[in-house]
């Protein structure tokens, strides 16, 4: 009888059993800018309730507008816990008192991993569809996600090396999510010459050592900090020969969702714009 009753709602709401399965969670909170996206792109009508803080930032969420629908919450098990969600999306470096507070009180909390690669994604996407129970969604979503990528994967004749540089002097090598989109652009990283994998520093005297092809700047955050000050050296001006990209790594490259591809593209238009158009 129960049963009955939610697909009859469901019917009445314009949510068939192809939109979202009738045992599927109908009350979803997400309390992390990555399963916010991932969750905008793939919840049916009304199933989502509130998304993080950080949705509404148009620097840090690249579905800001569809987020600006929805409430958003402080991440909190207490606050969370009002909006009486019957599901909770977070991510695995979420506060763990917060989720296990959260599991204690008997609402499930699905446990969302950063994508470390490109090849991440069509995995994130389908635990967000098994999390909502539009699997069908997700397959679509990834069948498009792959056809895109490979399109935009044709290897390249030449590879400018590039640096990507963060505030503190931080920088992204090949085997993470970053580093993957310069890679699958056509890009030569400079900072595997560094001996950085992953996250790591480069030194400024390294960087000019390195003399990359171009550089490329992460956010300068409004106001003054020390921490960015590594973009403005003067020795950095005296690269003649390197080209200062300036700030490209936006809200396009911070998650395993769709997204990303558009920051492959605006890559592979900057190499182009560089004159290696192959």
């Amino acid at each position: 009888m129960q049963r009955f009753r939610v697909i009859t709602l469901l019917a009445a709401l314009g949510i068939t059993g192809a939109a979202v399965q009738a045992d599927a969670p109908h009350r979803v909170v997400s309390i992390n800018l990555c399963t916010d996206q991932l969750a905008l792109d793939m919840a049916a009508p009304g199933q989502l309730v509130s998304v993080s803080k950080l949705a509404h930032d148009p620097q840090s969420s690249a579905r800001v507008e569809q987020a600006l629908a929805l409430p958003t919450n402080g991440s909190g098990a207490e606050e969370v816990y009002l909006l009486n969600p019957d599901l909770v999306l977070a991510g695995t470096f979420t506060d763990p008192a917060t989720v296990a507070m959260l599991r204690d009180l008997g609402i499930p909390v699905v446990l969302f991993a950063p994508a470390q690669s490109l090849a991440d994604v069509p995995d994130r996407i389908a635990q967000m569809g098994a999390a909502l129970g539009r699997e069908d969604a997700a397959d679509q979503m990834i069948a498009a996600y792959n056809a895109d990528l490979a399109t935009l994967s044709a290897p390249p004749a030449h590879r400018p090396r590039a640096a990507l540089y963060y505030v503190n002097s931080y920088t992204s090598g090949d085997k993470s999510l970053a580093g993957d989109i310069l890679s699958t652009a056509g890009f030569e990283n400079a900072a595997a010459q560094a001996g950085i994998s992953t996250i790591g520093t480069l030194p400024l005297e390294q960087l000019i050592l390195l003399a990359p092809d171009i550089i490329i700047q992460g956010r300068d955050y409004p106001g003054q900090s020390r921490a960015e000050d590594n973009f403005n050296h003067p020795a950095l001006r005296a690269l003649t020969g390197t080209v200062m990209a300036g700030e490209l790594t936006d809200r396009d490259w911070i998650c395993g969702t769709p997204q990303v591809l558009n920051a492959i593209r605006a890559m592979r238009d900057l190499r182009a714009a560089m004159g290696h158009t192959q």
